[in-house]
């Protein structure tokens, strides 16, 4: 029976594309902001575009949800939703995250000849050995679209990237886990990890 994987519907995201993404991993995806359905599934993805504080206020009621989902049930944070798995962000102004994976996240500083938002395909550098990238060799290329990035100690740092300077593109702590880069636009890699995700953790 193919796992239940719940994509949360906060108003924020490419909700079809990650469904698709997660469809041809072989899950059996679904879109919902209802709390029973999140609380049944086997797995929950948590995507997002856009501004932090935004995503959010937008998460509202279903914050208490996933906090209390992610206790027992596996949760990927796709790009945005990666960052709301942080503790705080100071992208305009201070504001807190979920608070499932210790870290804050920041602008990246001006630099001469970078441009921000970090967008394209880049390099991710595997940190640590993680049922996630089973299969994956030691770099791989994914697609990145972002104008912050998270610090995160090393112990929460499953992959690093460099792009002005080197930040976490992969984060973890106990079940909740996060990917800075988009997997359903990355390709055969990206699929790879939606299919760990999946399979190896869910």
């Amino acid at each position: 029976m193919k796992k239940q994987i719940v994509i949360i519907d906060y108003g924020l995201g490419n909700l079809r594309s990650v469904f698709r993404g997660l469809e041809r991993a072989g899950a059996a995806a679904v879109i919902s902001a209802d709390p029973e359905v999140i609380a049944a599934a086997d797995g929950i993805v948590l995507p997002g575009v856009g501004a932090f504080r935004e995503g959010m206020e937008m998460l509202g009621d279903l914050k208490e949800t996933v906090l209390s989902a992610a206790k027992d049930t596996p949760l990927l944070g796709i790009c945005l939703g990666m960052q709301m798995l942080m503790d705080r962000s100071e992208e305009h102004g201070i504001h807190r995250g979920l608070g499932l994976v210790p870290g804050d996240v920041k602008r990246f500083p001006p630099s001469a000849g970078e441009k921000v938002p970090h967008m394209g395909w880049n390099t991710i550098e595997i940190r640590q050995d993680t049922a996630l990238f089973d299969g994956l060799r030691r770099e791989e290329y994914v697609y990145f679209v972002h104008s912050y990035y998270a610090a995160a100690a090393p112990e929460h740092t499953l992959a690093s990237t460099d792009y002005i300077h080197s930040f976490a593109s992969a984060v973890n702590s106990g079940l909740a886990y996060g990917v800075q880069f988009h997997p359903e636009k990355s390709g055969a890699v990206g699929l790879r990890i939606l299919e760990n995700f999946i399979e190896k953790i869910c």
